[in-house]
């Protein structure tokens, strides 16, 4: 008897597994708040800079109309050169550099990163690699974290990762300087990985294959959540160290979750810790209401099955070696990468559709409920047809949004909220897609190797934006693109709706590997 029946007995979805729901849940709540929490501390508001010299010629204050802002490039070069030569005697500073300091506007926020450490101009750029090295840190949680919970097991992965959390962003609201900050934000990174990864698969391994899917949706709504209320914190807290603070101190109290947050069974069964497994598993059983009593047979059993698993060895090549698994892991990798550059591509850059940040950030964060539900009844009819047509959508969105003028805001914020639809509903397939294209002996291994691919286009995506340096357009249009050219290759990936998961690579490679097989060992001979 293996663990998916033992879980059959006590129950799949019972009372035990809502309760660790409940206590998966609300951590992602302020994983959300650190993940978006740059859109608001690290806000550009309007600049300009002050003269050196007073004279008659200088403005007297400084006004920050909206009309500075109706193009953002008009906005950039006015304020990086702006006032530089009020000192009458003809030859003033040279155009964009600054010497007498920046004044901001406070009209939406009394003060974020940039206007502590100045960067703006010269420095804008620093503002976007701080976002991408804190992609860079989910990266390297996802790596460390996934290896050392395999070692250690999921629940001491996921409660020292809690720990970190809270104490460095209660440091980030402290940081002397934007080096610190940025090495600070860093580590929450990879804790963040760490936190969501972990819980997911502690959720996963103690939940009935039936429920899975319900159950990892439950945890993208609560994630969600945590989109949409970080709008109203950062509404009601417009300084970015109190909003900062406000958002980290809080993950002090679950340090109750050293006493409620149980083990992974099935972890501790595959590595031989059996009297420890049994004793969850009864605890589980009971709050079920399917009491359940020890069964050293089933052990033995268990143990076997695990031994003849592991006869053979496989790595991240076998995922490349062989033809058609070779097109369906690069595809796949493709599509995990388009899907997280697009969908931080418009999440971290709501203030460049010029509307209310607050408003735009609440309305983004809306999207994402109807899109993560509306996959719940596409993906058991056909996993490939939901994948292809939610691309489409989102791409299209993001590409009619260039032909927009910036005048009508509403419009163009409209097409990206669509576009934003569309890129969450093919996020949250591409999780169930891939783990059903990649064989069992291999799903780990490319499901990981995905992850990165993920991670990688997190990092760039706050680099996106550097695009308009080039063109305007850039952005939207790259943002547009890819998730086309994705839909065109998911064509290629076979249906895998109401099927069963393939086991070996030999299930997806069908006769033709074993005729090469058979080649191969002919011409050996």
């Amino acid at each position: 008897m293996n663990f998916d029946e033992i879980l059959c007995l006590i129950g799949g979805f019972g009372r035990f597994q809502k309760l660790l729901y409940v206590w998966i849940c609300v951590p992602q709540i302020f994983l959300a708040f650190h993940m978006f929490i740059s859109i608001f501390s690290g806000a550009v508001p309007p600049h300009l800079c002050r003269p050196t010299w007073p004279s008659d010629d200088a403005p007297a204050t400084t006004n920050f109309t909206h009309s500075l802002l109706l193009t953002s490039d008009g906005w950039t070069q006015l304020s990086c050169a702006a006032h530089l030569n009020y000192s009458g005697l003809g030859n003033g500073l040279p155009s964009g550099s600054c010497q007498g300091g920046w004044e901001y506007s406070t009209e939406t926020f009394q003060n974020t990163i940039v206007t502590e450490w100045d960067l703006v101009c010269d420095n804008a750029n620093l503002n976007n690699l701080g976002s991408s090295i804190y992609m860079f840190g989910l990266l390297v949680g996802a790596v460390v974290f996934g290896s050392l919970a395999d070692k250690y097991g999921r629940r001491i992965i996921i409660l020292i990762n809690l720990a970190v959390q809270a104490v460095f962003g209660v440091g980030a609201a402290f940081a002397p300087n934007f080096y610190v900050y940025t090495a600070l934000r860093f580590i929450i990174g990879t804790s963040v990985s760490g936190v969501i990864m972990n819980a997911f698969v502690l959720g996963t391994e103690w939940t009935g294959s039936r429920q899975r899917m319900l159950a990892g949706i439950i945890t993208d709504y609560f994630f969600g959540f945590g989109y949409i209320l970080l709008a109203g914190v950062a509404y009601l807290i417009r300084d970015w160290r109190k909003l900062q603070l406000a958002i980290s101190a809080p993950g002090f109290l679950f340090i109750f979750y050293i006493w409620v947050l149980p083990k992974s069974a099935r972890w501790l069964m595959a590595n031989d810790r059996q009297e420890e497994a049994w004793e969850v598993i009864r605890k589980a059983a009971q709050m079920n209401g399917n009491p359940l009593t020890k069964d050293l047979e089933m052990c033995q059993v268990y143990k076997v099955e695990e031994k003849t698993e592991v006869k053979r060895k496989y790595s991240f090549i076998d995922l490349v070696r062989t033809p058609k698994m070779r097109k369906q892991s690069l595809i796949v990798f493709y599509l995990w990468f388009a899907n997280v550059l697009v969908y931080y591509g418009l999440s971290l850059n709501i203030s460049d559709f010029q509307m209310n940040i607050y408003l735009t950030q609440m309305i983004f964060g809306l999207v994402e409920m109807p899109a993560r539900t509306i996959t719940l009844f596409t993906l058991n009819r056909s996993r490939k047809i939901s994948q292809l047509a939610f691309l489409v959508v989102g791409g299209t969105a993001c590409l009619l949004t260039i032909f927009i003028p910036s005048e009508l805001s509403v419009i163009k914020t409209v097409l990206a909220m669509i576009g934003k639809f569309g890129i969450t509903a093919s996020l949250s397939i591409i999780y169930v897609y891939s783990a059903e294209v990649f064989p069992t002996v291999i799903r780990q291994n490319g499901i990981g190797i995905g992850s990165m691919c993920a991670r990688t286009g997190g990092v760039l995506a706050p680099m996106l934006y550097l695009l308009k340096g080039i063109s305007p357009h850039a952005p939207m249009l790259l943002c547009g693109l890819c998730p086309l050219l994705g839909s065109a290759l998911t064509l290629m990936l076979p249906e895998t709706a109401n099927k069963p998961l393939p086991d070996t690579i030999e299930d997806v490679e069908g006769s033709n590997l074993s005729e090469e097989d058979e080649g191969g060992e002919a011409g050996g001979l």
